[in-house]
């Protein structure tokens, strides 16, 4: 379903569908305290097998109890299948892709058992009434898991059978987390039942943006530094310079000299050029604060694709990858120059929470920017690709920037968004505000032979809006596409795309799909 918007939009998107069990009001009288706690959670999972294996263990009424048991269930399952994926490597021998593959699960679960762990000693450490200021955080940390057990099974697009094999060994870890999320999800009218009032918060809203708004999440030192046009007051710890006039020549050296697991922000400037390396800010390297001296002078640059003798997965394919929570980037420029040939080819790969892109540039074809996982802010950058350029399961905004569409294969078509929710308790979604989208030269004179779209969904409830933005006259007037995939599922009765009074020539919605 495609509609137009008349509200001001939610950044977290819920589709709630509960479903519910009814129970005979004698019958509930019977049970006991503990029973009762039991039923009171039973009604709001998806899983009710893997619910019973779980919750109703619980000896308690205490509703923490069961939270708790509902999370710690889900990260046993993870780690669980975490040392499944890695018993199976030995058996692939010399199929280097697959092998890769499971490499990539076992790293994204690893991922998965960190987002797990704060999951839990959250629920442990609030007060009960005051949990709700924590269920953004807890949704959010249960969607970075769910998000990673999807792309891992994603990775064996090209080994069915080892795929099949993955989806058998996932299912618990699946139901588990689903289970927790939905309980999350759900916390109001769960503790409603145990009579139960739950301290509200206010909701974090879009607004109709004339100058920069910055999530709340960031400080005021950080509001100053993203919002600075002229970098050269800031105060770097260190400086990257490749031609010797700096502590370190390659930003992977600087990194690896940082300081780790730190709450005090690090501050890297790299000076102008091209830096051909594949850089990874692991999980360990906290606050770190990138800036060069603009984003067509600092350049990270490489050219892996999965096609044409690539050989390696999309997760690998990354020029740059975020992952360690809190990392800022600044007047830089991450590309893939793999061309719209090698298909999948990633210049930036994002899995860290509260991440901030300012004035960047992210330049490739198709699978340009992966927003992963957590959450994730852009503003005043550029982006630029062919198919599903901007793909991802992440609670996304992007804000005050330029989407460029490229001119891909002359076979291909263009779709600006491909986002992957598989659960509809997810708060994720891409939110693209006060942008503009249009075409590059080289695709303008083509860009009526050239379909463009906004987007098409690539899990079931795929969800994007694009709002008070500027849609160029190339996009197709039906707006949307289906993803056909492998297994020729389309989601066009789940997902949830929007417009919210955009303009320009290709935001005429009289011919959208229904």
């Amino acid at each position: 379903m495609i509609v137009e918007v008349s509200i001001i939009l939610v950044v977290g998107v819920a589709i709630g569908v509960v479903s519910t069990v009814h129970r005979n009001h004698n019958d509930n009288e019977t049970l006991s305290p503990q029973m009762k706690a039991v039923s009171n959670f039973f009604s709001f999972t998806h899983y009710r097998e893997s619910y019973h294996k779980t919750l109703s263990s619980v000896n308690s009424t205490d509703p923490k109890e069961f939270i708790s048991k509902a999370i710690l269930a889900a990260e046993e399952a993870v780690k669980k299948f975490f040392n499944y994926s890695d018993s199976l490597i030995v058996q692939v021998k010399n199929n280097n892709l697959t092998k890769m593959a499971l490499n990539d699960c076992k790293d994204m679960m690893d991922y998965a058992i960190d987002s797990l762990q704060p999951s839990y000693s959250d629920v442990g450490d609030s007060e009960l009434r005051n949990i709700n200021d924590h269920k953004n955080d807890l949704r959010t940390w249960l969607n970075v898991v769910i998000s990673y057990q999807q792309s891992c099974l994603d990775g064996f697009e090209y080994d069915n059978n080892m795929k099949e094999t993955m989806q058998k060994g996932i299912i618990d870890a699946h139901e588990l987390t689903g289970n927790a999320l939905k309980i999350v999800t759900k916390l109001s009218d769960i503790l409603s039942k145990f009579g139960i009032q739950l301290n509200n918060t206010n909701s974090r809203r879009l607004h109709s943006v004339e100058k920069n708004v910055y999530p709340s999440r960031f400080s005021a030192k950080d509001h100053h530094l993203l919002a600075r046009i002229d970098n050269s007051n800031l105060k770097p710890n260190v400086v990257v310079a490749k031609d010797g006039n700096g502590q370190f020549k390659t930003i992977g050296a600087a990194l690896a000299a940082a300081p780790k697991n730190s709450n005090i922000q690090h501050v890297i400037y790299i000076k102008a050029g091209i830096y051909d390396e594949y850089t990874t800010v692991d999980k360990q390297y906290t606050n770190i604060m990138m800036y060069g001296d603009g984003p067509r002078k600092t350049i990270v640059t490489s050219c892996k694709g999965v096609k044409n003798g690539g050989g390696i997965t999309t997760w690998q394919t990354a020029t740059f990858s975020a992952i360690g929570n809190g990392f800022i980037a600044k007047s830089m420029g991450f590309q893939n120059t793999a061309g719209p040939e090698k298909h999948q080819a990633v210049a930036l790969r994002i899995q860290l929470d509260k991440s901030a892109f300012f004035n960047c540039r992210i330049d490739a074809y198709q699978d340009t920017l992966y927003n992963q996982a957590n959450r994730q802010f852009f503003c005043n950058c550029v982006i630029s690709g062919t198919i599903d350029f901007i793909f991802g399961d992440s609670p996304t905004v992007i804000q005050n920037s330029l989407i460029i569409v490229r001119r891909p294969m002359d076979n291909q078509f263009n779709t600006v968004t491909a986002q992957g929710k598989d659960f509809i308790d997810e708060n994720t979604g891409t939110i693209i505000q006060n942008c503009k989208i249009v075409p590059e030269q080289k695709l303008f004179n083509d860009r009526f032979k050239i379909a463009t779209y906004l987007g098409r969904p690539w899990k079931k409830f795929s969800t994007t809006i694009i709002m008070e933005s500027t849609l160029g006259d190339f996009i197709k007037p039906e707006g949307w596409m289906l993803f056909e995939g492998l297994d020729k599922v389309n989601y066009e009765e789940t997902l949830y795309y929007a417009e919210y009074k955009n303009r320009g020539p290709g935001a005429n919605l009289n011919a959208r799909v229904n």
